[in-house]
């Protein structure tokens, strides 16, 4: 079936913007989900959990991410040309389980700015029917966009029950929790992580509108039209900010309001200011280089908001004494994005950094920024040598997002396959596909040749 017909419609896609979340079904038959199932049982206790071997160890997880219904509702947030991140689990849970706290996911034990912009976003599949006594997955709706909980009765959790099949489409940075297993069933719930490699430059859903409709209590909890308005004009691949889009705004009151210990209302504020275009710029730039964190955070979410009007405020910002202007300048960079000569040489030099924070950050915004090559490559090749291992992670899928041009960066990634870091040696191997030089395709074949893994092989079976 064309997958044309499983791309989400503009209600969904508002939906999601605003929510964070989706839940959907996909149409496989029951006897798929009990084979399933009954293969899951029988691996999980006899074996233990596989993590991220889950996909090859159980051919039918593969399945279930290539139904057209899960591809569809990925295409349509995080593009068509998106790649499974090498990170799988299967959250399969004994009865008895506690609760889980509330959480973000971190970064595989690390932390770094987090996208606003759909640049990742999660899986959650149940193959069997859940309810409230198994323990259901809960969520916070419209969340993603705060660091901190705002911990007040705007937090209205949902949770994640329905029959086989069942599965959230979620923001990568959407809190949310494990529930507990007070039932006398094993629940199992399969957690996959998906990553965008290119900015949007048309809607990737079926798309009917160009406009941002208000969501007319439809909305989460907390309402934020400039925000939700922008991430829709993203979505779109039109610039998100224009002078005016939301009427006037009194620019001093909100400028106020960024730094704000009460989270929503500081993000607010910044996606206001940045609709009123160039005038917010100066505030916005003053916020960022500030002493507050909770202020210059928010200003750097304003001015990636505000796009091209904000570059050269920015690119000053990459030389201030503050780290934290640094970072938060380097991550507004790349959420601009375009083809910035001037943007990209001076990231790149951030690449020598002494603060790993601005480091991480730098090594992801020349993914995003990816051209000239000239000056994203050799920082990149630096960043794959680095100390810190979430920096050589970073450029290796920032290398992955660049693909062919990055073709200088082979011998880098061919030494990244010996790195200790699981997720770099990963992601060396996908960027040497996407690169696709006959070079990179046999480094990247003879890797995965002498490192087969044959899914059949277990104690039980051995040969």
């Amino acid at each position: 079936m064309s997958l044309q017909n499983h791309l989400l419609t503009d209600d969904q896609m508002r939906r999601f913007i605003s929510h964070g979340y989706l839940i959907l079904k996909t149409d496989f038959s029951q006897e798929f989900h009990d084979r399933l199932n009954a293969r899951l049982d029988e691996v999980m206790t006899k074996e233990g959990n596989w993590g991220n071997n889950i996909l090859p160890r159980l051919s039918e997880v593969n399945d279930v991410f290539q139904s057209p219904v899960i591809r569809g509702a990925l295409t349509s947030v995080v593009g068509p040309g998106y790649v499974m991140h090498p990170h799988r689990h299967c959250h399969y849970t004994f009865p008895g389980r506690k609760v889980q706290g509330w959480h973000k996911d971190s970064y595989w034990g690390h932390q770094k700015v987090r996208n606003h912009h759909n640049w990742w976003a999660m899986i959650f599949y149940y193959p069997h029917a859940v309810d409230e006594e198994m323990g259901p997955s809960g969520i916070f709706p419209g969340t993603q966009y705060y660091a901190k909980r705002a911990g007040d009765e705007t937090e209205q959790p949902v949770f994640m029950e329905g029959g086989p099949g069942t599965f959230a489409l979620i923001h990568y940075d959407l809190w949310h929790r494990g529930g507990a297993n007070n039932s006398q069933k094993n629940r199992a719930m399969m957690k996959f992580q998906f990553v965008r490699m290119e900015a949007p430059a048309s809607p990737a859903w079926n798309n009917r509108t160009s406009e941002w409709r208000a969501m007319n209590g439809d909305a989460p909890p907390t309402v934020h039209e400039a925000l939700w308005r922008s991430q829709w004009h993203w979505h779109l691949g039109q610039p998100a900010a224009r002078d005016g889009d939301a009427g006037e705004e009194n620019i001093a009151e909100l400028a106020a309001q960024l730094g704000s210990d009460y989270e929503p209302a500081g993000v607010d504020a910044a996606y206001r200011l940045a609709s009123q275009g160039r005038k917010a710029v100066g505030v916005l730039a003053t916020a960022l280089t500030s002493d507050d964190a909770n202020a210059a955070r928010n200003a750097g979410y304003g001015l990636s908001a505000l796009g091209a009007s904000a570059l050269g405020e920015l690119i000053d910002a990459l030389s201030h004494p503050n780290e934290t202007a640094r970072m938060y300048a380097a991550f507004a960079l790349g959420e601009i994005g375009g083809d910035a000569l001037e943007s990209s040489r001076a990231v790149a030099e951030l690449m020598g950094d002494t603060s790993v924070e601005v480091r991480r950050t730098a090594v992801e915004a020349l993914g995003l920024l990816k051209s000239p090559a000239g000056a994203t490559i050799p920082g990149l090749i630096r960043g794959l040598g680095d100390e810190d291992g979430q920096v050589r992670f970073t450029a290796a899928l920032s290398l992955q997002r660049i693909g062919a041009d990055a073709a200088e960066a082979v011998p880098a990634l061919s030494a990244a396959l010996a790195d200790e870091n699981r997720y770099v040696r990963a992601n060396a191997v996908d960027a040497l596909r996407c690169i696709g030089t006959t070079e990179a395709l046999t480094v990247a074949l003879d890797h995965l040749s002498a490192h087969r893994w044959c899914p059949d092989t277990t104690p039980d079976n051995l040969f």
